[in-house]
């Protein structure tokens, strides 16, 4: 088995550029053959309008194909479909759509930039002040974004009905590999302005808190229960990682070591790398990031990831590839022993 995953299509301000070849990526990930595509969220930047050109550092000049949906910030049914209808008018992504089946996640920019339920907009550019969307994913039950370092466990990201119910099938599976989508990293810091935090981690190397209250009870009880084979691909923060977590680098110790990697933006500005929070014993074993905010595609630092599972050997292969598919890094995980 084969698959790809990747999220952020489309994003600040860079989008189809026929002088760079379009969304030239799902050319890179449609040769792979894969089984299925897993988009880690963000699937269109709803809030994220399209200029017709844009000046490179170098000088250059990057022209967007630009519709009048992609013009202004989504706010009608019209104007929402118009955003999933320009990312194909990109032949790559008609030619991988046409061939590859797909798991898409929601995150946030399918409505606004770190949205949560209930968030009244200030944004002058939207004339509707109130956004629901009811997905299952880490949207739907999120609170709102603050210090992220409250003590109630009734708060959180995932909610007790859909937290239950990934402990339970998480023991029920008996599948070798259990892989998480999850369109938000756990240990990497993404702040939402400057007293806010968007994701679950928060920065406190100490005992969970806030949101990763929710983390540290899904991974305790998924140890207690002898639960192998754990992986997490997530995107979201605009570069690629491997983070490898480990109690015996963690301020809590009661859960079995996995690995979380990370891998975007499709066809975004690349950011990071992100400071990583030490509570579950994150080690960045590689990273490929820019070397300043919004690099645009044409500068590379563009990623997809790749997973292949051996028939005969239930092993597990993680490619980390860039915008061509060349692999930047690969890693090959054993089949976990059953316990």
């Amino acid at each position: 088995m084969r698959f790809v995953w990747t999220g952020d299509i489309v994003g600040q301000g860079w989008g189809i550029s026929p002088d760079f070849d379009g969304l030239a990526i799902f050319r890179a990930m449609r040769e792979r053959r894969p089984d299925f595509f897993l988009c880690s969220g963000d699937t269109v930047y709803a809030d994220g309008p399209l200029t017709e050109s844009v000046v490179l550092p170098d000088g250059r000049t990057w022209r967007n194909l630009v519709t009048p949906e992609k013009s202004k910030v989504a706010e009608t049914l019209a104007e929402y479909r118009g955003q999933f209808a320009y990312n194909l008018l990109d032949e790559h992504l008609r030619a991988f759509a046409a061939e590859v089946p797909q798991i898409n996640q929601w995150d946030d920019h399918e409505v606004v930039n770190n949205w949560y339920p209930g968030e009244i907009l200030t944004d002058e550019r939207y004339g509707e002040k109130r956004v629901d969307v009811f997905v299952l994913d880490m949207r739907t039950y999120k609170d709102p974004n603050d210090g992220n370092t409250y003590a109630d466990r009734n708060r959180g990201l995932l909610g007790r009905a859909q937290r239950e119910w990934l402990i339970r099938e998480l023991r029920a599976s008996r599948a070798t590999w259990k892989v998480i989508a999850n369109d938000l990293p756990i240990g990497v810091v993404v702040p939402d302005g400057a007293d806010a935090q968007e994701g679950v981690a928060q920065g406190d190397h100490g005992a969970p808190a806030g949101r990763e209250l929710e983390f540290a009870e899904v991974l305790r009880a998924s140890h207690r229960a002898g639960v192998t084979g754990l992986v997490f691909l997530t995107a979201d923060v605009h570069y690629t990682a491997a983070h490898h977590y480990d109690p015996a680098r963690a301020a809590v110790r009661d859960f079995s070591p996995f690995w979380e990697f990370v891998s975007g933006p499709a066809h975004a500005g690349a950011f990071g790398p992100n400071a990583v929070d030490g509570t579950f014993g994150p080690k960045a074993v590689f990273v490929h990031a820019p070397p300043r905010a919004n690099t645009s595609p044409a500068e590379g630092f563009q990623h997809f990831g790749e997973v292949t599972i051996d028939g005969p050997s239930a092993a597990l292969t993680v490619h980390l590839r860039d915008r061509s598919g060349a692999s930047l890094w690969t890693t090959t995980l054993p089949a976990p022993s059953r316990r």
